[in-house]
């Protein structure tokens, strides 16, 4: 399947180990989960923000609220891989990013994540500090 990749979206690349697969030799499905993840976090550094500082600094953190995957084609050992984001719905609290794993031209796992900004003494919402909210904006 031919994609068109969007300006605003961020990628890195990941290698398929065998700790990623199952028995049946095939990237566990859990695990594309995982990459996503890895991805957000790897745009949050390149954005100049450490998750761990932003805790300590700004006293917030991002948690998992939903997550949602379609499975098109398996990954498999050796795979040189894409995993991209994209900011499909930002509100002061709450980030939904669209997620993507391809192969190349060819696009195996679509998903959505949604994560919400909490302050990490009470672990209620808190609104994204203005400095990131930006840089968020910039990713739709």
């Amino acid at each position: 399947m031919k994609f068109a990749p969007s300006p605003n979206a961020f990628t890195i690349p990941v290698r398929i180990y065998y700790e990623d697969t199952d028995a049946g030799g095939v990237v566990y499905y859990a695990n594309y989960l995982k990459f996503f993840e890895r991805c957000r976090t790897e745009w949050m550094r390149q954005a100049g923000h450490d998750q761990s500082a932003l805790a300590a600094e700004a006293g917030v953190g991002f948690v998992a609220r939903k997550a949602s995957c379609e499975y098109l084609r398996p990954a498999r050992l050796d795979d040189q891989l894409t995993v991209g984001l994209e900011v499909e719905k930002l509100t002061r609290v709450r980030v939904v990013f669209r997620q993507h794993v391809r192969r190349g031209d060819e696009e195996l796992v679509t998903g959505a994540v949604e994560i919400a900004c909490v302050d990490m003494a009470s672990m209620r919402p808190a609104p994204i500090p203005q400095y990131l909210y930006q840089q968020l904006e910039a990713l739709k």
